[in-house]
């Protein structure tokens, strides 16, 4: 089979399943509706970029949509990165400020004003036909490369703060969050240098072998696309967030020890606050809610939420994920060893003391027993 048909026909069914899964996200019912909404508006934009790969041209007096179409892409990664923060803060929403994250498409189009948009019907013939030699292609190329690295780079940065509050703040996080946004910017790193080292093949190899780069980098996107579409099957609701005004404990130190320098009084009252909550959570057992928060902790004990966030997170040196995890494998354990309730399985029993997914469970039980939950009820 001819590449270039070959090219086509993959093409068509990636431009066709991005549409799909667009259209999916749309409609799909979720509590999430501005992050699926900004979703679906970065595949129908790369559905767009995929377009250009089409045996497929535009008429004589509609070219100037050809170059359009290929800047689109500078609105891909803009859009994924408030995809980001719409999935990781439950109290994101648009503004007229993040109108800023357009500026390389408009900067882009501008720079294409002089020399293919005013110009006439042939001009712009002509300049299509020398398009890889062209100086503006070039700065289109780096602006490309800038732009796609800063929002990567941002996008694990967000990702790092997202994982530190939610366990100093959480209990049972939701790790396919973070999880699928951590290897969907993997994803995206991946196939942005397989992309870039295609596009130097332009430069530095025959046609032949640069359009061997092109089926293959269609090949790679449409797998992903795939992936995306399984995901969005299996994870409609995408995903549970956290308030972005919530602070690190370290962030929150600073103000503290300002107003209140620690005495030899100061450190009597936090032994206190911390043996009162150990006997708080024995004796109340709080942990069982397998959606308890500091917040909620705070509320219970009667602590200032602030004061609490350092007193785990700084004082017990503990994240408030392990904290509540730590009792919740306790619990698990005396049950475990209870022979009165060995006809419980260990599904019944993660359920029981506070868990909702048995990777979290036996990786926390492993983590503080160096043995997996049934090894350990063999053992005792």
């Amino acid at each position: 089979m001819d590449k270039l048909v070959f090219l086509d026909g993959v093409a068509r069914i990636a431009v066709f399943i991005s549409l799909l899964l667009a259209l999916f996200l749309l409609t799909v019912k979720t509590e999430n509706k501005l992050a699926n909404r900004l979703f679906a508006c970065f595949i129908t934009f790369s559905a767009i970029d995929f377009s250009g790969l089409l045996d497929f041209s535009f008429p004589a007096e509609f070219v100037y949509l050809t170059i359009l179409r290929s800047t689109f892409c500078l609105l891909e990664m803009p859009l994924i990165y408030l995809y980001v923060l719409a999935v990781c803060y439950s109290d994101f929403r648009l503004k007229w400020k993040h109108l800023v994250y357009t500026t390389p498409f408009v900067v882009m189009n501008l720079v294409l004003t002089p020399r293919f948009y005013l110009k006439s019907g042939f001009e712009k013939q002509q300049f299509l036909a020398n398009f890889s030699n062209m100086p503006e292609v070039y700065f289109f190329q780096i602006l490309i490369e800038c732009q796609y690295w800063f929002y990567i780079v941002s996008i694990f940065l967000i990702l790092r703060k997202y994982k530190k509050i939610y366990l100093e703040n959480y209990t049972n996080p939701s790790a396919s969050t973070y999880k699928w946004l951590f290897q969907m910017n993997c994803v995206f790193v991946v196939m942005h240098s397989i992309t870039a080292s295609k596009n130097l093949l332009r430069y530095t190899a025959s046609r032949d072998t640069f359009l061997w780069g092109n089926v293959l980098m269609v090949i790679m996107a449409l797998s992903v696309i795939c992936w995306f579409v399984m995901k969005a099957l299996n994870h409609p609701e995408l995903f549970r967030g956290i308030n972005s005004r919530l602070k690190l404990t370290k962030d929150i130190l600073p103000e503290i020890e300002e107003k209140e320098p620690s005495t030899t009084v100061e450190n009597h009252l936090v032994s206190e606050q911390i043996l009162a909550l150990k006997q708080y959570m024995k004796e109340k057992e709080p942990f069982l809610d397998p959606s308890l928060t500091i917040q909620e902790l705070a509320n219970q004990i009667d602590i200032p939420v602030r004061d609490l966030s350092v007193l785990i997170n700084h004082k017990m040196d503990q994240h408030f994920f392990d904290f509540v995890n730590e009792y919740r494998i306790q619990k698990a354990m005396d049950i475990l060893k209870d022979e009165s309730k060995s006809q419980l399985t260990v599904l019944e029993i993660l359920y029981e003391v506070g868990f909702n997914s048995k990777s979290s469970f036996n990786t926390s039980f492993k983590k503080y027993t160096n043995l997996t939950p049934t090894a350990f009820r063999n053992a005792s």
